[in-house]
């Protein structure tokens, strides 16, 4: 029963991932295709209006609100979390939930970043290193939303009575994402592909893998 029930949810998992592969590819070619001239003036319109309200404050906070989502930083903290959590827990779950959340999620970007050329916004990027046309969709709104907000998930699955303390932790790609804009690396059209791809990539694999043993093993 336990080998039928896990066939079942990687069944679904896979599914899922397609589906949302050929969501975020399709949103892709119309952005960069069919749609360009009607979208492109105004994602760039905003961006536009992120870069000439900066100030050196307002520099410093974007760049903070960059790095708690930078790529390297989402790994080392999945890395940390999926260990200490499945040490703390004496199972192997919340390990295999980092690893299906956070390695779905990079997986999917390098796909669609590699298939979907977009150039970033026509302004000067704060971020420097950038790949210049991988701006579609953005990699950092993606690992704020798996990172955190999965945490926070993880957490009151384990621990109900935490949730008043997890809360913080959901609003990580709300800093994130004008973060990014801010900063001239992403247009708002990437930034809501990605909250819109990882939050559900999130409720996918949070339905699957945090049920009770039973429910999923079964």
């Amino acid at each position: 029963m336990r080998i039928e029930g896990g066939r079942r949810a990687a069944t679904v998992l896979v599914v899922a991932w397609a589906v949302l592969l050929a969501c975020v590819l399709g949103i892709g070619w119309l952005l960069t295709h069919p749609l360009e001239r009607h979208v492109e003036p105004w994602d760039d319109s905003v961006v536009r209006w992120f870069a000439d309200h900066r100030t050196s404050g307002l520099d410093v906070a974007a760049d903070a609100g960059s790095k708690v989502a930078d790529t390297l930083v989402g790994i080392a903290l999945t890395v940390v979390l999926a260990a200490a959590i499945s040490r703390w827990q004496r199972s192997w779950r919340p390990f295999a939930y980092y690893a299906v959340l956070v390695g779905g999620t990079f997986v999917l970007y390098l796909v669609v970043t590699a298939l979907v050329p977009r150039d970033r916004p026509p302004v000067e990027i704060l971020d420097p290193g950038l790949v210049p046309d991988h701006s579609f969709p953005s990699g950092h709104v993606a690992t704020a939303v798996v990172v955190y907000c999965g945490t926070a998930l993880l957490l009151n699955a384990l621990v109900p009575r935490w949730r008043r303390r997890t809360w913080p932790l959901l609003l990580v790609p709300l800093v994130v994402a004008p973060s990014r804009l801010y900063q001239g690396a992403h247009h708002p059209t990437d930034v809501l592909t990605s909250l819109l791809f990882a939050s559900a990539w999130l409720a996918v694999v949070a339905r699957v893998l945090l049920h009770p043993p039973d429910k999923v093993e079964a």
